[in-house]
């Protein structure tokens, strides 16, 4: 049974706002928590500096994927996500110490913002990818190649 072109597009936003509530939530985690943590330092960078590019990257991703919910904003909100997540896990669990010009950013420690920040940034990767998925597939979708030269769709082209 084929689902309505209104049902398609409960479900394109219902996405984007969830994926885009989440990097929100990512974002204001990390400004709030950069100051906290700006006394890890490399010779190059402080941690503070790397949560408010996070912070920043993730409203950025949040604000694109709210007023332009597309393939490309949708794949940029995932990455955003979701190497937010793989980070968050990975300096959870493992001990990498300083490379680079990269902190030692190990924090085995679980406290409730750290906890919420993963959640939503997990959450909004999951739905990012969901759209994706859903705006990749979306059989209103018609390849340019098929499109006139002023855009419109070919008589001949089913919509």
């Amino acid at each position: 049974m084929a689902m309505s072109m209104q049902g398609r597009t409960v479900i394109r936003l219902g996405l984007a706002l969830i994926a885009a509530a989440g990097l929100a939530i990512d974002a204001y985690v990390h400004f709030d928590l950069a100051s906290a943590y700006a006394s890890i330092k490399s010779s190059t960078l402080d941690q503070g500096e790397l949560f408010r590019a996070e912070g920043t990257v993730a409203a950025i991703a949040a604000a694109a994927v709210l007023l332009r919910p597309r393939r490309y904003t949708a794949a940029f909100a995932f990455v955003v996500a979701a190497a937010g997540t793989a980070a968050v896990l990975v300096y959870a669990y493992v001990n990498l110490g300083a490379f680079g010009p990269f902190p030692n950013m190990y924090d085995p420690l679980w406290y409730p913002e750290k906890t919420l920040s993963v959640w939503a940034e997990g959450i909004a990767a999951v739905a990012a990818l969901a759209l994706f998925a859903v705006l990749h597939l979306d059989p209103q979708r018609v390849p340019a190649r098929s499109r006139t030269r002023n855009g419109s769709l070919p008589r001949s082209v089913p919509t």
